[in-house]
């Protein structure tokens, strides 16, 4: 008697798992267009191309690595993470932009008034087209940052932060571009 309540309920799992196959299928056979997803990105199936702009650095302080490094790491973001590729300009998907800030700024003090943390802030401003639905091109400010002992320069830790900061900034910049796929 139980092998016959186990039978009958793993045939009634195996059908539901049937069922779901088998509408999979006909959708697809019936040419219904499905996105698919990286790292939770749907991407539309007519996108096929990418740009990035070089981001100049438009700061009042300026970071010899920051411009090179931002780009790079926004090429490299949606080349991993996306099947689009990679054309100088006019991308289904564009970015441009600057970077338009980048300071640091005492984070922390002690109950003396010594500092303790200083924080390193970086901003960018950035251009979003999507060639293919208009509506969803935007113009967003992005900032993110990093804090760093106050007993070191900021020449001496800039050359660790900026990758972490810029990191941040990207993923920003990623999210914020692929929420509407």
């Amino acid at each position: 008697m139980n092998t016959r309540i186990a039978t009958g309920r793993s045939v009634r799992s195996a059908g539901k798992y049937l069922l779901f196959f088998v509408v999979g299928a006909a959708m697809a056979g019936c040419g219904v267009a499905i996105k698919y997803s990286l790292s939770g990105a749907s991407i539309p199936p007519d996108a096929r191309t990418f740009s990035v702009a070089y981001f100049p650095n438009n700061a009042t302080m300026v970071s010899p690595i920051l411009s090179s490094t931002m780009t790079d790491a926004l090429v490299d973001m949606f080349s991993r993470r996306t099947r689009l590729m990679q054309v100088d300009e006019g991308g289904d998907f564009a970015f441009e932009g600057e970077i338009v800030n980048y300071t640091s700024t005492t984070a922390s003090v002690s109950s003396d008034d010594y500092a303790l943390l200083n924080r390193l802030t970086i901003t960018v401003k950035v251009r979003f087209t999507n060639a293919l639905d208009e509506s969803q091109s935007w113009n967003n400010t992005f900032t993110a940052y990093e804090d760093y002992d106050s007993t070191l320069l900021l020449t001496e830790v800039e050359g660790d932060l900026i990758p972490q900061i810029v990191d941040k900034l990207v993923t920003d910049i990623f999210m914020a571009s692929a929420s509407n796929w």
